[in-house]
């Protein structure tokens, strides 16, 4: 592959899907994306609405199809499909449709694009990262989730909100579960350096509100919208530059755990190295006692679901 070329395949264009293919629009990171559901009208449509952009943005192909045949090629392919998340429902209320869902999908992609990354974007996330890896039989390093990634920038945008400095510039991540279980790794956060704990101005009952509103975002954006999209896009837009540009960067990805404080066995969201070749490296960060017991009651409620 030209390595200037980068092809995508999104599978399961609903919201999340439509929103990713649109942030690869205007990125410019893809130079070929192929649209793939069981609906083919749906990317036939999202496609028109999309090339009816290409005026105003970088080069990019773009193809529409309900066959799997067509992720062949593919570098990345990005899988958002299964039955969204409802009203009242956690993530983990998706485990049965969307487990029966990827048992049908997952092994015609593998045939067609076998040499590709899988990026797992639906829920139950580290359910399904498990089950994708298990039926795939990919190596572990080229099948993934995006994980706490985003659990990790709104908590870094609670954060910001109460200190008034930008997000980025705080080193405050989200681990375990992409769900109730997760939590936030506040023993090693800080501001360059700086504790977290020890910045003028945070308390440790911002602490527990900064994370309650991250814990909660998701349910309240499904209640007042009916869907997540736009912010996971954005996530799904930054994994991708990851590796096609071969970044070397850390993001709390769900990955296959070997010996992860003990445990093994199961998919979760640590702090992993992203390149060209997917996952280049797992790296064992330091969590205190309190946050080494929420670890492990992530690990035992997925393990429920596997």
């Amino acid at each position: 592959m030209n390595k200037c070329d980068f092809k995508v395949a999104i599978v399961g264009c609903g919201s999340v899907g439509a929103t990713a293919a649109y942030a690869y629009l205007l990125s410019g990171t893809v130079t070929n994306l192929v649209l793939i559901d069981i609906d083919k009208s749906k990317t036939e449509g999202l496609l028109l609405d999309l090339e009816h952009a290409l005026a105003f943005t970088p080069n990019i192909e773009i193809k529409a199809s309900n066959d799997f045949k067509d992720c062949k090629g593919a570098h990345l392919v990005v899988i958002t499909a299964g039955r969204r998340q409802k009203d009242g429902e956690t993530r983990l209320d998706l485990v049965n449709a969307n487990k029966k869902i990827f048992s049908d999908i997952i092994p015609k992609i593998a045939k067609s694009a076998p040499d590709a990354i899988l990026l797992i974007v639906s829920n139950p996330l580290d359910v399904m990262t498990y089950h994708a890896l298990k039926v795939s039989k990919f190596p572990k390093n080229r099948v993934f989730g995006s994980g706490t990634v985003l659990d990790s920038a709104r908590l870094q945008f609670h954060i910001s909100r109460k200190l008034k400095i930008h997000p980025s510039s705080i080193d405050a991540y989200v681990l375990g579960e992409h769900g109730d279980t997760s939590f936030p790794v506040y023993s090693s956060a800080n501001i360059l350096g700086r504790s977290l704990r020890k910045f003028e101005g945070f308390s440790k009952e911002m602490e527990k509100k900064c994370y309650e509103d991250t814990k909660k975002a998701a349910y309240r954006i499904i209640h007042d919208q009916g869907y997540t999209c736009y912010s996971i896009a954005t996530a799904v837009r930054e994994i991708t530059e990851a590796v096609f540009e071969d970044q070397h960067k850390v993001f709390p990805l769900s990955v296959f755990l070997e010996d992860y404080y003990g445990h093994k066995n199961v998919c979760l969201s640590v702090p992993c190295v992203l390149g060209r070749n997917g996952i280049e490296k797992i790296i064992k960060v330091p969590l205190d006692k309190s946050e080494q017991k929420l670890f492990k009651k992530s690990v035992d409620t997925i393990k429920k679901f596997l």
